[in-house]
């Protein structure tokens, strides 16, 4: 198929089919934790002006945070919450900055001085009912692929970020924040060993563990199988989570939320399909889902 002709195929499904506009997630159950995941795709702060620039992220940052408010979460991970600029330096996070300032109630884990912390990959909590124990970060790839990797222009290497919580009962509980390769299968599946191998001592003492983000993997991927297998249970969201910035559903979700097998899911996951303030706030959907700790 031709770049033009996938263009006017594109165009053809938006204009005969309307965005999916599913329900707002529900009101919450009393002493249940609100989960939510959403890769809301990188800004190009080296770009004025074209998709995903800076006039891009100032017409959609309204709705990114009324999609935040509507999730009414505990925690919601992000991806790709990054500002992309013409060098490396990271100090700068117009997403992250934009929504902390808006969300005061909330505080940020898995973050950090970025010449020594990925920042990408933030998790926000809700303060009145959390408190942060640790954090930290790895990288999916073996130390050699990572240098050859960094070694090429425009490298963009996965990993993945977690933290640890109390909630007010003095349970505490892990989140993983993860993000799997776009397009290279065998990428994905050793991101998802790697995932596998590092929440294994926690699974095995019986730790509360939640592991969620983008796997950019169908629901029969392997890299999902793997996750499974490791011990995660994981609750399919129904349709798509990446919508092209289009709303379009072409193929069901890439993104979940996994968690251990002694926590109870008791809502979910829902998907929040809206359009917010006029726009959608990234090209894909977040994903939300009400658990009980044991």
């Amino acid at each position: 198929m031709t770049y033009l002709t996938f263009c006017f195929v594109l165009a053809s499904c938006a204009s005969l089919s309307p965005p999916p506009q599913g329900p707002l997630v529900p009101d919450r159950v009393a002493d249940s934790l609100r989960l939510a995941s959403h890769n809301v795709h990188f800004i190009r702060s080296d770009r004025d002006n074209g998709a995903w620039s800076l006039a891009d992220w100032d017409r959609r940052k309204e709705a990114l945070d009324a999609t935040f408010k509507a999730m009414d979460a505990d925690i919601v991970a992000f991806q790709e919450m990054v500002s992309m600029g013409a060098t490396e330096d990271r100090s700068v996070n117009l997403a992250q900055e934009f929504l902390q300032t808006r969300n005061s109630d909330y505080a940020i884990a898995a973050t950090g001085d970025w010449q020594v912390f990925p920042t990408r990959q933030p998790i926000f909590y809700r303060k009145d009912r959390l408190t942060l124990l640790d954090q930290g970060w790895f990288y999916f790839d073996d130390p050699s692929e990572i240098a050859q990797e960094t070694a090429s222009p425009a490298f963009w290497i996965y990993y993945c970020s977690w933290a640890k919580f109390s909630d007010r009962q003095r349970r505490n509980f892990y989140v993983y924040n993860l993000h799997f390769h776009y397009h290279d299968s065998d990428k994905r599946q050793t991101a998802a060993h790697a995932l596998a191998q590092r929440i294994a001592p926690a699974l095995e003492r019986g730790d509360p563990v939640f592991a969620m983000g983008d796997t950019n993997a169908l629901s029969d991927g392997v890299a999902v199988h793997i996750l499974r297998r490791a011990g995660l249970k994981i609750s399919e969201a129904v349709g798509a989570t990446f919508h092209f910035n289009a709303g379009l559903g072409l193929y069901g979700a890439i993104d979940r939320i996994g968690s251990a097998p002694q926590i109870e899911q008791i809502g979910g996951p829902w998907v929040v399909r809206q359009k917010f303030e006029g726009d959608w706030p990234s090209d894909h959907y977040p994903i939300v889902a009400d658990f009980r700790l044991p």
